[in-house]
């Protein structure tokens, strides 16, 4: 098994940053998720109630050395802007049901946001102190955090897994004579890591503990997955799929499963082509 692609998302809901390699920290890989786009409540908004974000393409030195910025935002048909990682007061937000403080970007990065997805009122807010995150005690030890990432500092998935659920996709379409659907790419799961070469379709429900590289990650639980996996981030357009098959083949306890959680055990550094070994199945 090897590593065959590491993705980073500098602002959380926005595209995906390839990357040929990455550091990784305790908080998760650096320059993954620790920005984002809140209301004026200071709620979490992410692609799947503004898909608009899926325009906006992020890039701090973590993904581009040249960037000259802290954070660099791209979209079509509006100038670049560059940001420098702010300072100053911290303002309370809310990350799905957990509450955390972060430090606004500033009215220019604001406006741009708003400008850019067409919605009034975002701002956009900068983890500066991941540490003060604790995660889920059902599976994580008291150490255990993270910047703006759902629940784990990585995710991970597996090729093998995805040709698997691809081929039930079109299982479901023929079954309800439906047209024969395209396949879906990995970036609809949007994992940190992805891995080639595993045997079994879902062995990766069994890992406990694996290696990449010289890096270690305890690997705890599973990702439950929400309606997001149904936008197509190219198109921003919604659908049925794959929470509609991943429901008759991986529903479990009122919830649809795909992909992993990894905590990581060391710091270091990962590449693509880096080989992935299951210390602890």
């Amino acid at each position: 098994m090897h590593l065959s692609a590491i993705h980073l998302h500098p602002v959380k809901s926005t595209a995906i940053r390839p990357v040929a390699s990455a550091t990784v920290g305790r908080a998760g890989l650096v320059g993954d998720r620790e920005w984002m786009v809140v209301d004026t409540a200071g709620t979490l908004v992410s692609a799947r109630e503004l898909p608009a974000l899926f325009r906006i393409t992020a890039d701090t030195p973590a993904t581009d050395p040249a960037v000259g910025a802290d954070l660099r935002l791209r979209a079509g048909g509006v100038p670049d802007l560059h940001l420098a990682a702010p300072g100053g007061r911290q303002v309370p937000v809310l990350l799905h049901r957990t509450a955390l403080v972060a430090t606004p970007a500033g009215a220019e990065g604001d406006a741009w946001v708003c400008r850019v997805t067409g919605r009034d009122g975002l701002r956009l807010v900068w983890c500066d102190d991941p540490t003060r995150r604790r995660l889920n005690p059902d599976w994580a030890r008291p150490e255990d955090h993270t910047a703006f990432a759902d629940s784990a500092p990585v995710s991970l998935a597996s090729s093998t897994s995805l040709d698997r659920l691809n081929h039930w996709v079109r299982e479901t379409a023929a079954q309800r004579e439906e047209p024969a659907p395209g396949g879906l790419e990995m970036g609809r799961f949007r994992p940190n890591l992805v891995v080639d070469g595993v045997a079994e379709a879902f062995a990766e429900d069994g890992w406990r503990r694996i290696r990449v590289g010289s890096v270690e990650f305890r690997v705890p639980v599973r990702i439950d997955r929400c309606v997001m996996t149904t936008i197509d981030p190219t198109t921003r357009q919604g659908g049925k799929e794959p929470i509609r098959t991943l429901a008759r083949h991986r529903r479990e306890g009122g919830k649809t499963w795909f992909a992993m959680k990894l905590v990581p055990e060391v710091t270091g550094r990962i590449a693509v082509g880096d080989p992935v070994t299951v210390l602890e199945p």
